[in-house]
């Protein structure tokens, strides 16, 4: 029996719908490995359909209950969630949340075996009331997840973050010995899920060289060293910290590592960004379920024009299912 792979369609106001449809609509051998439950707007996801895929209507199968799921392309009909359209305000950001707690409610009872969520807009969940930052930490309180972190994935490189969504003058003050030998711990399932027998694992610094021994700042000496010391004990294959002008050479061009831990969000991001900006993925390690979303935004200037690139939508698909089938996909 093949997997189901639950696909929410984000801040149905941006590009979601158009890269969820076109990537199945290109993607045709994904559905030897998976089958499909779109979470959205009814209307919107068929709108798209018709408007970016040759897929026909006869394809695609309207349910109104899990337990109705059939192969292929199925699209969850759920009244509250049905809106032809909207802007970016409270009703969008309302709509894109509840699709992200019934996808979650679905992975928690086992009904799906992955989930992957299209792009939200944070703007639209503040108007609409809901507190959390990002995607991230809703799903980790949602899913009763603590020890939980933002990861990233491409080819050429994948790193995991110490702190997410913060201003850049509160990372010295969040990061910790126990928060840094978590996210280590979790690099190192993630590669051995992803089938690195040996996996090597980076961590960088936060200061400028390192730290420069303690000139430039002791965040390095009194932290970052500790937990990557304690990770060691653990029989984890692991070093640093390492000066974050160099780390992402050596893991990209030398190959000397298969993941870096990174202190703050753009020490991270802009590498990746700069080498895999159109079929990066993001994953969020540590929750009792599989998620994996497309590394952009909601682009609400081109949504509608048919020119969004559904590249990293498909790698989410993609990583989604290799990790559920533990095969490459």
């Amino acid at each position: 029996m093949k997997p189901v792979i639950a696909i929410t369609a984000g801040d149905i106001s941006g590009i979601g719908p158009e890269v969820i449809v076109k990537s199945l609509d290109l993607n045709p051998g994904l559905f030897k490995k998976a089958d499909f439950l779109l979470i959205g707007s009814k209307s919107v996801v068929l709108a798209n359909f018709k408007k970016y895929t040759q897929i026909k209507p006869n394809e695609i199968n309207i349910i109104n209950n899990i337990s109705r799921l059939t192969r292929g392309i199925n699209i969850l009909d759920c009244p509250e969630f049905e809106v032809s359209s909207a802007n970016i305000n409270s009703k969008s950001g309302i709509l894109s949340y509840k699709f992200v707690e019934t996808a979650v409610e679905l992975a928690l009872a086992k009904k799906v075996s992955a989930v992957v969520t299209a792009p939200i807009n944070k703007s639209s969940w503040q108007r609409a009331g809901i507190k959390f930052p990002g995607h991230t930490e809703a799903l980790a309180r949602l899913s009763h997840s603590a020890n939980y972190a933002m990861a990233f994935y491409s080819k050429k490189l994948k790193i995991i973050l110490e702190t997410i969504h913060c201003p850049l003058s509160e990372v010295a003050k969040k990061i910790s010995i126990d928060s840094i030998y978590n996210k280590i711990m979790l690099a190192d399932g993630f590669l051995k899920q992803l089938g690195t027998k040996f996996p090597r694992i980076a961590v960088a610094g936060l200061n400028p060289h390192a730290g420069e021994s303690g000139i430039l700042g002791r965040e390095e000496i009194e932290i970052i060293q500790p937990a990557v010391i304690q990770a060691k004990k653990k029989g984890i294959q692991v070093e640093g910290p390492y000066p974050a002008d160099t780390i992402f050479y050596k893991a990209v061009v030398e190959k000397q590592f298969d993941m870096v831990v990174a202190m703050y969000h753009d020490q991270g991001l802009a590498p990746l960004k700069m080498m895999a900006f159109h079929d990066a993925v993001n994953i969020t390690l540590g929750l009792p379920f599989i998620r994996t979303s497309p590394d952009h935004g909601t682009a609400p200037d081109i949504a509608g024009k048919g020119i969004a690139n559904p590249s990293s939508m498909t790698e989410a698909i993609k990583l989604g299912i290799r990790l559920v089938v533990r095969d490459k996909c």
